[in-house]
């Protein structure tokens, strides 16, 4: 299966100063891939460029195998782009203003009002209609945001923050419907939330100081810093010290009175060591797992090394 985006040393410069340089991702059709940096990182640089928002200084962006400056309306049919302030005309009823995006998407007149009404349910805003953009809450209008994004089914959806700003509830619908979108196409996810990547991503890219620094798995970043840690939770602990003795244990660390983590050389075989010294000395192992917590030193890490 082709790549739906390729994406070969893009690099711009604003005035004097390079915003990205000799950016590389290749996307599959299909998942979620979270972009993840530092505000300023360059995230919306690359996103704008891919979307055919910003010519690039230097290199090339392929959406579905079509260059996007040499063909730029072939490629634009199969992109769709929520940036991170939706691009809403608020004086418009909801129905009015998807129309407006399905027509300026070139799709079929005689498909249009099917694939309004579509793309309504989906996001769920087809109780509103009829309501001004202008009168709906901040999630509601997110929500009209990604499906003015949808609308035209692309193979490529590219968002930009797509939950700042929502509350707690809000946050949970919209996580849901992105993983919906994600079933269809691809989804190009922008954060700079750690957690936020972490829940809804399969992969991630990772961009400091305008370059690549991370490209792999959600699973491969988690463990980037610390691969060799676990978390122990015992109902009847020893001490840390006591921990330490069990061959293969580096570091423990007390988390709480009955959790620790404990960090070590690699062997495989610490675990059974572990479970071993709990049976003979009752300690009651309640928990004993690979460590994930530790995604801001991943972050800090990172960052660091682009500086």
């Amino acid at each position: 299966m082709s790549a739906i985006l390729k994406v070969e040393n893009l690099s711009h410069r604003y005035s004097s100063s390079w915003a990205i340089r000799e950016i590389n991702m290749e996307l599959e059709q299909s998942g979620i891939v979270g972009l993840l940096g530092s505000n300023g990182a360059g995230k919306s640089t690359t996103m704008n460029i891919i979307c055919g928002a910003l010519n690039q200084t230097e290199g090339k962006v392929f959406i579905n195998g079509f260059d996007s400056r040499e063909q730029a309306l072939e490629a634009k049919r199969y992109i769709g782009f929520l940036p991170q302030m939706p691009p809403l005309y608020t004086d418009l009823t909801i129905d009015e203003y998807l129309t407006f995006t399905a027509e300026l998407r070139l799709m079929d007149q005689s498909k249009v009002k099917a694939a309004v009404e579509e793309v309504k349910e989906k996001c769920s805003i087809a109780h509103f209609s009829s309501r001004l953009i202008k009168n709906l809450s901040g999630g509601y209008r997110q929500r009209v945001g990604i499906a003015q994004a949808i609308i035209h089914k692309p193979k490529l959806v590219v968002m930009d923050e797509p939950t700042n700003g929502l509350d707690p509830n809000q946050l949970i619908e919209v996580r849901k419907l992105i993983r919906e979108i994600a079933q269809d196409c691809t989804v190009l996810l922008s954060s700079h939330i750690l957690q936020e990547i972490q829940i809804l991503c399969r992969d991630v890219i990772m961009i400091e100081a305008g370059r690549i620094v991370f490209s792999d798995t959600m699973d491969a970043f988690d463990n980037y810093v610390q691969p060799n840690s676990l978390l122990l939770k015992m109902e009847n602990p020893p001490s840390a010290a006591e921990l330490q003795l069990i061959p293969g244990i580096t570091k423990v660390e007390a988390l709480t009175e009955k959790q620790f983590r404990l960090y070590f050389n690699g062997d495989p075989d610490v675990t059974d060591r572990i479970i071993a010294a709990s049976m003979q000395h009752g300690w009651q192992i309640r928990e004993i797992s690979p460590d994930k917590s530790q995604l801001d030193d991943t972050f800090r890490q990172l960052s660091m090394q682009s500086n």
